[in-house]
């Protein structure tokens, strides 16, 4: 074997091997080294009132990392954060990681119950909470079993934005310092060096950050990312959207879905200017684009619904490019010609939280602007083809795991295979060694292969409804819905929604002889369900069910498109 080994060798590896001046590690640590030494005074983040240069932001990274090794946290420990789009948060996308620790950007819109079971999951070490959030914070550290430090976000925008608010949850934090020891963030990271180097990763196969599905089936799942998987994906987005130096992008994405989609690496290797948003609200992100002269932003169908059926005049002297990703369930037509108008170019991506956010876009070709408008918004409507350095994305059978012929109509799953896929699930072997099966990972998505090679979605394996970028479990609204006392039986599937990609629509058979009407249904699971999670709809009447009596929901989605199409 070992002669074997000693044959298959060429001359091009005998002498040649890897030293520190020919290889390194790839981390996105890297961008923001880079950004403060060619982009040292130029703004790197706006916030309000709030202005840094990158020498600042380096510096301030810097700190964080160094405040963090001298708290006591090292490698692989989970540093959690419960923040807005703020500068704090961008900043914990390069000095947690720069401590060796790993990232995990929390949810903000969980409920205490799935806060405290990630927290417990991840194991964290330290927990920083934006006043906002601190309410649901406590809550969730009432049910936890670990007890991290808690560093306190005061973010001025947030108390200038929310007066009442703000000062309604100052008693809140006043609790949990009580108990956990807090410590305001500058005064935190005032303990760190500001000219600390920063630890780069041992292997750029180690992680970088931690990111939870939306639970669809049970508890979620902790997907892992990686330095090497991160880099690239944030050169992927800049190709993808075709973003050249010094853009300004504007933070309507919250950076704690898929780390910001790697956009916190993309615009700092980039040498931009990140423009933080609190909440998406027309005036003001229309305000900041003019402002600003925002040249990029992304976003849930929702984000752009928004947009686009704002007043016009809320958009008067915005003549400058600005380009636009769109992401989550494909953007009806309407959206696409309605960017189209008001003069942004958007464009659609696809991916799901174990390929780093967006691995796939819907890459135009000049050949389309022929096309008829309807036309063209269907074939930008896409999934489309892999990112530039996503290695594979196709669609196959996944029994077989044959692929599907390129015919728009036999349909297969949708499969990736490449750098920007994670590491796998967290503690979870079993759901890692599956969702690898064949050596592709399986999305459990289903579409069909075009033609042109372009992909398609037209269902959801697992009845997975996606609203405002947010993955929504059926099974777990038609949980809520069986408990209460007059329903028999209850369905959920996914209504089109040109405000936000898809919302849940309920339907539901009652019990022999009981009675409730579709608001009491909807604000019981109003009492037991996150907001974005209840059904907008409900629908009365027997279920369709197969001779086993399983519910046949593609009967269900039929007649939800069949109402869409006489509403329309």
């Amino acid at each position: 074997m070992a002669q074997d080994q000693a044959a298959s060798k060429s001359v091009y590896d005998i002498g040649l091997e890897r030293n520190p001046a020919n290889f390194t590690a790839l981390t996105p640590i890297s961008f923001l080294e880079r950004a403060g030494d060619v982009y040292r005074d130029r703004v790197s983040i706006i916030h309000g009132g709030r202005r840094y240069t990158w020498r600042e932001t380096l510096g301030r990274c810097r700190q964080l990392a160094s405040a963090l090794i001298r708290h006591g946290v090292g490698r692989g420990d989970t540093v959690a954060t419960m923040l807005s789009n703020t500068p704090e948060m961008l900043e914990c996308h390069f000095g947690v990681p720069m401590s060796g620790a790993v990232l995990n950007a929390l949810n903000t819109r969980l409920d205490a119950a799935m806060i405290a079971f990630m927290l417990d999951h991840a194991e964290a070490k330290v927990l920083l909470v934006d006043r906002e959030f601190a309410p649901t914070v406590l809550a969730a550290l009432a049910l936890a079993r670990v007890r991290p430090t808690l560093i306190d976000v005061d973010d001025p925008m947030y108390a200038a934005l929310h007066p009442a608010t703000h000062r309604a949850t100052h008693p809140t934090v006043h609790a949990i310092e009580s108990r956990i020891d807090a410590i305001g963030y500058e005064a935190f990271i005032a303990r760190g060096d500001p000219a600390f180097p920063g630890m780069r990763p041992a292997d750029e196969w180690d992680a970088i950050s931690l990111n939870y599905t939306s639970g669809t089936t049970g508890n979620p799942k902790g997907v892992v990312y990686h330095h090497r998987g991160a880099y690239l994906n944030a050169i992927g987005n800049a190709l993808a959207c075709g973003m050249g130096a010094l853009p300004v992008y504007l933070w309507t994405l919250p950076m704690f879905h898929c780390n910001g989609w790697c956009f916190p690496w993309t615009v700092t290797a980039m040498g931009g200017t990140h423009v933080c948003l609190r909440k998406v609200e027309p005036t003001l992100v229309f305000d900041l684009i003019r402002r600003h002269r925002v040249t990029h932003y992304c976003g849930a169908p929702i984000v752009h619904s928004t947009l686009i059926n704002a007043p016009a005049a809320l958009r008067a002297g915005i003549a400058h490019p600005v380009c636009a990703l769109v992401a989550g369930a494909a953007p009806p037509v309407a959206m696409i010609e309605g960017m189209a108008e008001m003069g942004f170019d958007l464009t659609h991506v696809y991916g799901l939280t174990e390929t780093y956010g967006p691995a796939a876009v819907c890459a135009k070709l000049p050949e389309w602007e022929t096309l008829a408008p309807a036309e063209q918004a269907l074939r930008n409507g896409r999934q489309g083809v892999r990112y530039a350095l996503q290695e594979g994305l196709t669609v196959m059978d996944p029994d077989t795991m044959t692929p599907t012929p390129a015919d728009g109509t036999t349909m297969g799953e949708v499969m990736f295979r490449g750098n920007a896929t994670m590491k796998g699930y967290l503690n979870n072997p079993a759901a890692t060694g599956e969702a690898f099966r064949g050596g592709w990972f399986h999305t459990g998505d289903l579409a069909v292969l075009q033609p042109d090679g372009y992909v398609k979605i037209k269902d959801r394996a697992k009845d997975i409804i996606i609203s405002g970028g947010e993955n929504i479990s059926s099974l777990e609204i038609e949980d809520v819905l069986s408990k209460h006392p007059a329903v028999l039986s209850a369905a959920v599937v996914a209504k089109p929604d040109l405000k936000w990609g898809e919302t849940p629509c309920a339907f539901i058979e009652l019990k022999p002889g009981a009675q409730a009407s579709a608001d009491e249904l909807i604000g019981f699971c109003r009492a037991h369900l996150a907001g974005f999670k209840v059904p907008r709809a409900v629908m009365f009447g027997p279920l369709p069910r197969t001779s086993t009596g399983k519910i046949q929901k593609f009967v269900l989605r039929e007649q939800v498109h069949s109402l869409q199409a006489i509403d329309g």
